[in-house]
């Protein structure tokens, strides 16, 4: 993806198409993760393209691997999504992401009744998410973190820690077994 990136930043649109093509499956996920709403999705994704065309060259790889920033640059535009903007007539959560991180279960004003549920049941769902996570052996948590948040593929897991491929993929694979079950309540 490195050269697909460098191709896009000096104008090359099958470059471009490619890395789309290579990567949109996994970018929408993540914004549907955040959105929850596929339209909604779907606009991020396209979006979140428009700005890595015009800033591809900013990608620099000594900072991360190319779908680091690319999820980085989707999970920024969802974040910039749900804010409440007068600037478009989208509607839109009003949901500050601050407001989730301070006080997950106090009251907003910008809420009506059921999604301050809704927002409750996210933020306590988070809350459970993050004490199992916390709970696993620290190479299993710090796998499943860097595959599944920051999307990094097994290969670039391994090299990223020094370790054989197959035994990251076994830290992740008992990682996700133990997160399973403290999910569902049998630690």
């Amino acid at each position: 993806m490195d050269q697909l990136l460098a191709a896009s930043a000096r104008g090359d649109e099958l470059a471009f198409h490619r890395l789309y093509r290579a990567s949109a499956d996994t970018l929408f996920g993540v914004a549907l993760r955040i959105l929850r709403r596929s339209d909604w999705a779907e606009e991020v994704l396209q979006e979140s393209f428009v700005s890595v065309w015009r800033h591809a060259a900013r990608y620099d790889r000594n900072k991360g691997a190319p779908m680091t920033w690319l999820i980085r640059i989707v999970r920024n535009q969802a974040f910039d999504w749900i804010h409440p903007s007068s600037a478009d007539g989208r509607e839109r959560l009003n949901v500050s992401v601050d407001w989730l991180d301070d006080d997950p279960l106090g009251d907003h004003p910008a809420l009506s009744d059921a999604r301050q549920v809704d927002a409750t049941e996210y933020a306590q769902r988070a809350c459970r998410i993050a004490a199992c996570l916390s709970a696993l052996d620290a190479r299993q948590r710090q796998g499943i973190v860097l595959v599944f948040f920051h999307g990094l593929s097994h290969g670039e897991l391994a090299r990223h820690l020094h370790q054989p491929l197959g035994t990251v993929k076994a830290w992740v694979r008992r990682g996700l077994k133990s997160l399973r079950a403290c999910l569902a309540g049998g630690h």
